[in-house]
C-alpha cells in the first residue's frame, strides 16, 4: 500500500468513526424521550397517563420531518437574522440537495442533521411537561412544530453557528445549549402556559393552592434518570468530531470530553445539592437539580473548573427549587417544573459564562463578556416567550387552545384515547359529579 493508498484509508476510518460518533450519540438521545416519557406519565394524574403518552409520541412524529422540511436551512441560512442567506452552504441545506439523502461522498450531514433533530425534539418535549392534562393534542402538535423546527433553532443560528451573529457581534458562549435549547423553550412554554392557565381544581376558590399529587412518583424519578442518561449523547452532539485533529465546540474552539466528563458529572451533583437545599428535601424538586445543573454549567462546560461547576450547579439549582415554588403562587400551573428547571436554569447558565470566563477568547468575535451573555440570554428569553404567548393567544381567542371542561374533568383518556392504561381495574380518579352537571 502507497503513501496515497494509506492516507485515503485513513480518511475513511476518519470519516467511519465521526459517523459511528454521531450515531451513538443519537441513540443516547432518544433517551432523553424515553425519560420525558416516562416523567410525564408519572406527574399525570391516572386518567390522563395514555394521552399524555400519545403526546410525547406525537411530538418525535411532528418535529423530524418539519425539521427535515425547514428546520435544518432555517439553521443555515439565518446566521445573520431574520434575512436568509441563499449560499452554497445555505442551499446545501434544503430538503431536495443532494446532502440531504443517501450520498455516499458525504458521511457527515445525516448524522449531524439527526443529532440537531434531536436537539429540536427535545425543546417540544420541554413544552409538553408544562402543558399536560389541559392542552389539546391539535393544539400542541402545531406548538411543537412551531418551536421544534423554527423557533429554537432560529435562535441557535445566532448564537450556536460559527457564523451567528451573536457569537460575532456578542462574543455569545453557550456550547452546550443552556441558551438556544432550554432558555428558549422554557420560555416558549411560559408563554403557552400563561394564555392555557392552570388545571381544574389547582386554585381554590380562596386563593389557596391544591397539590395535585403525581399519581406514581418513581415513574417521574425513572424518567429523569433516564434524561441524564441522555444528556450525555446530547453533550456529545455539542462537540465537533474532527478527523485526525483535536475536538473542538460547536463554535469550532477547543475541546476535549473529558472537559464535558468533569464538568457535566460536578454541575449534576452540584444540582442535586443545591435542589435538596432549596426545595428542604422535596423529592421531586430535588431530582429535578439533578437536571437543572446539568443544564446550569452547560454554556461554559468546556471552560469550567470542575470545582467550579459544583458551585455554579449548586446555584443554579438552589435558585430553580425557589422560582418554581414563586410560579406556583403567581397561578403559573407548570406540573413538571419545566419553566424554572430549563427556561431559568439556562438564562442562569447563559449568565454565568459572563460572570465566571469572563475575558476568554472566542475563535471569531469578540472574547466573552458579561454584557455579551447577558444580551445573548435577553434576546433567547425573548425569542422563546413572545411566540410562545402571541401564537397561543390566538389560538385561545380562537377556542382550540385547550380542551373542554368537562373533558378535563372526566380525563383525556377516557374522552379521546381509545384504549385503557389500566384495563385489571385501577381507578380512574376523575370527577364526574362535574362531568355530569356540565353535561345534563
Amino acid at each position: 500500500m502507497d503513501l496515497a493508498e494509506l492516507n485515503e484509508a485513513y480518511q475513511m476510518l476518519g470519516n467511519i468513526s465521526m459517523e459511528i460518533y454521531y450515531w451513538w450519540a443519537i441513540a443516547f438521545m432518544f433517551a432523553i424521550h424515553a425519560g420525558f416519557l416516562s416523567l410525564e406519565v408519572g406527574v399525570s394524574r391516572v386518567k390522563n397517563v395514555l394521552a399524555s403518552s400519545i403526546k410525547n409520541f406525537m411530538t418525535l412524529a411532528i418535529v423530524f420531518p418539519t425539521f427535515y422540511f425547514f428546520g435544518w436551512w432555517i439553521y443555515n441560512a439565518f446566521t445573520n437574522g431574520l434575512i436568509p442567506r441563499f449560499d452554497e452552504v445555505a442551499l446545501a441545506a434544503l430538503p431536495w440537495s443532494s446532502s440531504m439523502g443517501p450520498n455516499l461522498s458525504d458521511n457527515m450531514t445525516g448524522v449531524f442533521w439527526g443529532a440537531f433533530a434531536l436537539f429540536a425534539a427535545t425543546t417540544a418535549s420541554i413544552l409538553s411537561g408544562s402543558v399536560i392534562e389541559r392542552i389539546r393534542l391539535s393544539a400542541f402538535v402545531i406548538l411543537a412544530s412551531i418551536l421544534g423546527s423554527v423557533i429554537w433553532i432560529l435562535g441557535a443560528s445566532w448564537g450556536w453557528h460559527g457564523e451567528g451573529w451573536m457569537l460575532l457581534e456578542l462574543g455569545y458562549h453557550d456550547v452546550g445549549a443552556s441558551g438556544v435549547v432550554h432558555l428558549v423553550a422554557g420560555f416558549f412554554a411560559f408563554g403557552v402556559v400563561l394564555n392555557l392557565g392552570p388545571r381544574i381544581g389547582k386554585y381554590l376558590k380562596d386563593g389557596k393552592i391544591a397539590k395535585i399529587l403525581p399519581h406514581n412518583l418513581p415513574s417521574t424519578f425513572l424518567g429523569l434518570m433516564l434524561i441524564f442518561v441522555g444528556f450525555f449523547g446530547f453533550l456529545a452532539g455539542c462537540l465537533i468530531f474532527v478527523v485526525g485533529d483535536q475536538w473542538t465546540t460547536i463554535y469550532g474552539t477547543p475541546a476535549t470530553l473529558s472537559a464535558f466528563a468533569f464538568n457535566g458529572l460536578m454541575g449534576f451533583a452540584g444540582g442535586i445539592i443545591g435542589a435538596y437545599i432549596g426545595s428542604k428535601g422535596e423529592p421531586f424538586w430535588t431530582i429535578s437539580g439533578g437536571l437543572a445543573g446539568f443544564i446550569s454549567v452547560a454554556a461554559g462546560i468546556d471552560l469550567y473548573h470542575p470545582a467550579l461547576a459544583l458551585v455554579i450547579g449548586a446555584i443554579g439549582s438552589f435558585l430553580v427549587a425557589k422560582i418554581g415554588e414563586l410560579l406556583e403562587k403567581k397561578g403559573v400551573d407548570d406540573p413538571v417544573g419545566a419553566i424554572s428547571v430549563h427556561g431559568f436554569a439556562g438564562a442562569w447558565g447563559v449568565v454565568a459564562v459572563g460572570i465566571f470566563a469572563a475575558g476568554y477568547p472566542n475563535i471569531s468575535g469578540p472574547e466573552i463578556s458579561f454584557f455579551g451573555q447577558l444580551a445573548g440570554m435577553l434576546i433567547s428569553a425573548m425569542l422563546g416567550f413572545i411566540p410562545g404567548f402571541v401564537i397561543s393567544f390566538v389560538m385561545k381567542k380562537m377556542n382550540v387552545l385547550r380542551i373542554p371542561a368537562e373533558v378535563e374533568a372526566v380525563g383525556l383518556d377516557i374522552s379521546e384515547v381509545p384504549a385503557s392504561a389500566f384495563p385489571e381495574g385501577i381507578p380512574v380518579t376523575n370527577d364526574i359529579s362535574f362531568f355530569n352537571k356540565k353535561t345534563s
